[in-house]
């Protein structure tokens, strides 16, 4: 199976950390890359009233950088495209998808004290996760290199399906034959949680029952926090998060999790686009009550 990264990138540090984080995994893998320039990123068009002609216009003002961006692309280690554009509306999220059937999108994080680049890279990360992309998020600073020698999987006790394209990740797993890790989180020491996370991994296909896969609970009040810590435990070069399509209130009230750690995470984050479990799959464990702790999904 060949694949296909789309790396959101420009010139600046976090985005080109996150291009050689990706050229890594794609050597690995063997896949290849499109490099996609935009200059705003935005659920709406400006140029809707304006018209194609002010778009255009906008373009070709950018050969320069399309130029820049050529070379850039001639000194890495695997094939790769690129593709300009004055701005990553949907529409164009969705076309790139049927074009190039991406496994993945890519994005830089910058470090807090940036600016523009910061919101340029902030509303891409909105508007791809709230269509249910598969993103990988790469902080800048992060020591982590590609491809990693240590993945972690954060799961609580519910179980999932993934998606058409949250699939790739188990070909993923496979191909980097590397230590997996399964880390659970909760506020009180609870192994049959713990246990009931680890078979939810390996129901919804994510990880082979056949491939050796470590079981580590961590006690934290905080699951951001908890899942921070298991990855610096762990050495993990790579932190798998399950996102689940939940209600538009449960988005809202479990979205501070994924958020605090792509804040404050040194390790890429896989964002990984799953469905709910039938009931059939659910453990005994997940027909608790919800008693409002944010421990209780990972989502985003």
């Amino acid at each position: 199976m060949s694949f296909t990264f789309i790396v959101l990138t420009n010139f600046y540090p976090a985005a080109n950390q996150a291009m050689q984080y990706a050229a890594g995994l794609a050597a690995k893998l063997q896949a290849r890359l499109v490099l996609l320039h935009v200059k705003r990123a935005s659920l709406f068009d400006p140029y809707v009233f304006a018209g194609e002609n002010w778009r255009q216009a906008e373009l070709d003002a950018e050969a320069p950088t399309a130029e820049a961006m050529q070379e850039l692309v001639d000194r890495l280690p695997v094939p790769a495209t690129v593709e300009m554009a004055t701005d990553l509306l949907p529409t164009l999220a969705r076309s790139l998808m049927a074009r190039y059937q991406p496994a993945l999108f890519v994005l830089g994080r910058p470090a807090a004290e940036a600016t523009s680049a910061d919101q340029v890279s902030g509303a891409a990360l909105d508007l791809l996760r709230a269509a249910h992309f598969p993103l990988l998020v790469v902080p800048v600073g992060s020591t982590a290199t590609a491809p990693p020698h240590q993945v972690i999987i954060a799961a609580d006790a519910e179980g999932f399906r993934l998606d058409e394209a949250g699939r790739f990740a188990q070909q993923l797993l496979t191909n980097l034959q590397c230590p997996v890790t399964v880390a659970h989180v909760s506020e009180v020491e609870d192994d049959d949680a713990c246990a009931a996370a680890l078979q939810a991994v390996h129901t919804s296909g994510l990880v082979a029952t056949s491939q050796h896969t470590d079981l580590r609970c961590f006690q934290h009040t905080h699951a951001a926090a908890g899942i921070l810590e298991a990855a610096h435990t762990t050495r993990a070069g790579l932190l798998v998060l399950v996102a689940r399509q939940r209600s538009y209130l449960g988005e809202l009230f479990h979205r501070s999790v994924t958020a605090r750690v792509l804040e404050h995470t040194t390790v890429p984050v896989l964002l990984l686009p799953a469905v709910e479990a039938p009931v059939s799959e659910t453990t005994a464990t997940d027909q608790r009550p919800d008693m409002g702790g944010e421990a209780e999904g990972l989502l985003y």
